[in-house]
């Protein structure tokens, strides 16, 4: 369980400054902004009031998970059955009204959750109220205002606290057992596919052993040879592709612990490589160098990106690095807009607390896609690395055998 203070006492600051009396969300990732509780199914909603009080509706078959986050008041989903047909909206309407009145809410402006959105999955699938929440609402507190509010969420979401950083780093730490689990059964021969699962099954292994950890797994692709020089694309995929002596193999990973995320990639080759690919090593790996140098408290996000894009390009490299040089992780996974955002024209500075990657790659055609992607936390004094594992050349070399 984390520590509710400090979390609580932002979102009070929050809303006292926006003069909102309360926030509603039912986003699986706004939940465990608001709660500490990372639903399942996504049909949980979450209540912050400006008095710093904080309530929680949640289904009954995930009160076990409900009861670790901080709210003050927990009322319960029951379960639909063949008696009871209503669909996740009227199962909520109840419960909601009750947490809305304990919480003595009844008047003034309420913030609200707005689309479009980029949501980490938590499970096969999962609930979305959308404009049906608002409804509810509406339904609960007819005398209330609603208010977007993803612009204030976007800035919570942007700064963690001491103990979400905590759980991104040990995420980042189960990674680092994953990948080098993974990287040592690299064999020719193997599928993409194959390459990729033995990553990603250290991920739930690795993460679940750690003392307080309840939920652990995540996504892992691996996209080798000329496949490779297509990851810069919006998703990864892998494919029955064998691997070859000689091959670059792109293992791309997204992971969680808890609700706290990673988005992590390392670049291997397939035996040693020639010189070429030496030196697109040697670019990447110098690019990232640049990156971490100039990262920083007060530094513009745009700095940092173009401190990566200009060793590429001094290369030869620049129409290569095909995307920005990263974006916030933690509470996402895989989102460009998630602050801060590294890209050329960004206008977001960096502050302690902030969680992003760090992405410098190259992609050509006719050779392959080389990427390497770490998670930092920026502090008071500068920048920490959270994935300093499998950084030189010799530690991306895998044997072919």
């Amino acid at each position: 369980m984390i520590p509710a203070n400090e979390r609580v006492g932002l979102l009070r600051r929050e809303l006292e400054e926006s003069g909102l009396e309360a926030m509603v969300c039912g986003l699986p990732t706004n939940v465990l902004l608001l709660t500490g509780y990372w639903p399942v199914l996504g049909t949980a909603v979450a209540v912050v009031t400006r008095t710093g009080r904080v309530g929680l509706i949640a289904p009954e078959d995930e009160r076990d998970l409900a009861e670790r986050g901080w709210a003050d008041e927990l009322h319960l989903l029951g379960p639909g059955s063949l008696s009871d047909p209503r669909d996740a909206l009227g199962l909520l309407r109840g419960p909601l009204a009750q947490c809305l009145r304990a919480l003595e809410l009844g008047s003034g402006t309420i913030g609200i959750e707005t689309g479009p959105v980029t949501e980490p999955a938590p499970y096969a699938a999962f609930n979305l109220y959308g404009e049906s929440l608002h409804d509810a609402l509406r339904w609960a507190l007819p005398a209330v205002s609603l208010e977007p509010a993803e612009e204030r969420l976007a800035r919570m979401r942007a700064v963690l606290t001491t103990d979400e950083r905590d759980r991104v780093r040990l995420a980042c730490e189960v990674a680092a057992l994953a990948f080098a689990a993974g990287s040592g059964r690299i064999q020719a021969g193997m599928t993409e596919a194959e390459v990729a699962a033995g990553f990603r099954s250290q991920l739930a292994i690795r993460g679940l052993a750690s003392p307080g950890v309840e939920r652990a797994d995540g996504f892992v692709f691996c996209m080798s040879g000329l496949n490779s020089a297509r990851a810069f694309g919006s998703h990864a995929r892998s494919t029955a592709r064998a691997v070859r002596p000689g091959d670059l193999l792109l293992v791309h990973c997204n992971s969680y612990v808890d609700g706290y995320w990673t988005d992590i990639t390392r670049t291997y080759c397939l035996g040693p490589p020639p010189v070429r690919l030496r030196e697109l090593y040697d670019a990447v790996l110098a690019a990232r160098a640049a990156a971490l140098g100039v990262a920083g408290p007060g530094v513009e996000a745009r700095a940092v990106d173009q401190a990566a894009r200009d060793v590429l390009a001094a290369r030869g490299l620049g129409a290569a690095f095909r995307h920005p040089a990263g974006h916030g992780v933690g509470f996402a996974a895989i989102d460009h807009n998630a602050r801060p955002r590294l890209r050329p024209g960004s206008p977001d500075v960096l502050q302690p607390g902030m969680v992003c990657n760090l992405e410098p790659a190259v992609y050509l055609e006719n050779t392959g896609g080389l990427r390497h992607c770490d998670m930092v936390a920026v502090s008071d004094q500068g920048v920490e690395l959270l994935t300093p594992f499998q950084a030189t050349l010799a530690e991306l070399t895998v044997g072919a055998r």
